[in-house]
C-alpha cells in the first residue's frame, strides 16, 4: 500500500516533505518500457524496483499524463513532467538503460489530494476518463 499526502508525498518516502511544491511527490513507470529496455538490453531477472520509481502501469503513454489531472483509485494527481533517467540506471540496471528510457523514463506527479493506492487499480484522466492498470507494488524509490 501507498499512503499519498496531497502536497507532500508518500508517508515513508525519503522524498515526504522534500521541500515546498516538490514536483515528485510520486512517479510512475510503464512496465511495457520496463519490458522493452529488458529486450533491447537483454537483460533478465532484472526487477522494474530498480528504476526507482513509485508506482508501475500497464496500458498507458504516461507522458500524456504530462499537464493533465488524473485519479488512481479515488486518489488525485497532477502530472508534471518525465520523470528523466539518470547515468545511475547504467549501474543499477546495465549499460546502456539511460540512454534508452531518455523520453519515457516514467512521470513525476504532485498529488493532489490524501488517500491510499493498494496493488491493481485503474489510472483514470479525469477530462476523458483514459484509463489504465497502475499497480503500487514499489514501495518506495530505493537509494
Amino acid at each position: 500500500m501507498i499512503e499519498c499526502a496531497a502536497g507532500r508525498g508518500i508517508r515513508g518516502d525519503r522524498y515526504l516533505d522534500f521541500k515546498d511544491d516538490y514536483k515528485g511527490q510520486i512517479t510512475f513507470f510503464s512496465l511495457e518500457v520496463f519490458d522493452e529496455l529488458c529486450r533491447a538490453l537483454q537483460i533478465q531477472d532484472c526487477s522494474p524496483a530498480l528504476a526507482r520509481r513509485n508506482v508501475m502501469t500497464r496500458d498507458v503513454d504516461l507522458n500524456e499524463f504530462i499537464g493533465q489531472e488524473f485519479e488512481v483509485q479515488n486518489v488525485r494527481f497532477f502530472g508534471i513532467e518525465e520523470c528523466r533517467p539518470c547515468h545511475w540506471m547504467d549501474r543499477a540496471i546495465a549499460p546502456g538503460a539511460h540512454e534508452f528510457l531518455k523520453g519515457r523514463g516514467g512521470l513525476r506527479a504532485k498529488i493532489l489530494c490524501d488517500g491510499e493506492l493498494r496493488s491493481t487499480a485503474r489510472l483514470t484522466r479525469v477530462i476523458d476518463e483514459h484509463a489504465a492498470v497502475a499497480s503500487p507494488f514499489a514501495r518506495e524509490r530505493v537509494g
